[in-house]
């Protein structure tokens, strides 16, 4: 705090950003560039000036910029309005945050059983993987089984009625098929080629039947137990077969991932990274380590795990490839405005959002101000 006002560190935040940042030592000059061609935003300070440029236009500072500790701090009201952040200030904890603008992002919805209330939100997603198939304790694809079975019909409101409508908008739709390995089910499939190729038939068949734009994989928990350079190698197999045909058959392939660092090793995402369109990052459940049924306590995902889990996935991914998946039944509107930024700040595809049905309208109107959805 320098004469009532705040400065901030300027490449720390700007690059969290995505804001480009250049040091001119000889000239003691910053520059940062946000945006790209007719709609960019270029800005110049110098160390102890009281006068920036932006777009070339001077532009007066309540207090001149200085380095401090080595980096050089800015007043903040400064940078909130030259690049659109929104900023609030916490008197009791003196902390400042800083909230990215809205941004375009790419927008994936699983939907179950219980998703129909929010069946309104799926024309605005640019993806909805609907959750009516598994493969099932034998090791068998399956549309009847609990929880993820295929859906009676509601008067004229049918299954293939909502994958027409959801295509007729514009949102693809995926046929979500899960999967764990409590019982070793997931492991027979992916190491036994006969068991392996009648799954991706019946997959396939399932698909294509209902009109189906592709399919998203989420085959959990491979690797806790067995050997995780088999079971990788398996794995990548089983979807590089799957992948072909799918292809062949004009449909997309989407995977749900657990992430790197959790407890289950039996994913390759460099392999799988080449062979899928997109993985869906599933960095969450780190305070149980249980799949689908925890009972975690509410409680939002630990930031720097989720962090950590981006950034060992960018290792090994394309991030144009990378969609971060949020659980929506442990997150809140803060929480979903802290992810929802991190998937900005790495410049992911998008973000996945588990599941419609259980987002409250406090977290909708997080994520409508953090991102701008598809019209």
């Amino acid at each position: 705090m320098v004469s009532g006002t705040t400065l901030v560190p300027f490449r720390s935040i700007s690059e969290a950003l995505g804001i480009q940042v250049t040091w001119n030592q000889a000239a003691k000059t910053i520059k940062a560039v946000k945006g790209e061609g007719s709609d960019a935003v270029h800005v110049q300070l110098t160390l102890g000036s009281k006068q920036a440029t932006v777009n070339g236009t001077p532009v007066p500072l309540a207090v001149a910029p200085r380095s401090v500790g080595g980096n050089t701090l800015i007043p903040l009201s400064f940078f909130s309005q030259q690049f659109g952040a929104t900023v609030g200030w916490d008197q009791t904890t003196r902390t400042v945050s800083i909230t990215s603008p809205q941004e375009r992002m790419y927008v994936l919805g699983f939907y179950a059983l219980g998703s129909y209330s929010e069946v309104s939100r799926v024309q605005n997603l640019d993806a909805v993987a609907f959750g009516w198939s598994r493969i099932d304790e034998n090791g068998v694809f399956s549309t009847t089984t609990r929880p993820f079975r295929w859906p009676e019909n509601a008067g004229e409101v049918t299954p293939e009625s909502l994958v027409s409508d959801a295509s007729t908008t514009g949102t693809t739709p995926y046929l979500m098929v899960y999967s764990s390995d409590v019982k070793g089910e997931l492991t027979k499939i992916v190491e036994n080629s006969e068991f392996r190729k009648k799954a991706i038939a019946d997959i396939l068949a399932a698909a294509t039947e209902t009109k189906f734009e592709g399919i998203m994989l989420d085959l959990e928990g491979l690797g806790l137990t067995t050997d995780k350079t088999y079971t990788q190698a398996a794995f990548n197999v089983f979807v590089k077969e799957l992948a072909s045909q799918a292809k062949a058959a004009g449909l997309k392939l989407g995977l749900a991932l657990h992430p790197l660092n959790s407890s289950y090793k039996g994913y390759d995402y460099k392999t799988l990274g080449k062979l899928a369109d997109e993985i869906v990052i599933m960095a969450y459940d780190y305070r149980t380590g249980t799949g689908y049924s925890s009972e975690s306590g509410k409680q939002p995902e630990p930031v720097s795990k989720v962090d950590e889990a981006i950034r060992l996935a960018l290792k090994e991914t394309d991030k144009d490839k990378l969609i971060l998946g949020l659980n929506m039944d442990n997150e809140n509107a803060n929480s979903v405005s802290i992810l929802t930024g991190l998937a900005k700040r790495y410049d992911l595809k998008g973000i996945a959002l588990w599941r419609l049905g259980i987002i409250k309208d406090d977290e909708w109107k997080s994520l409508e101000q953090s991102i701008e959805f598809k019209q």
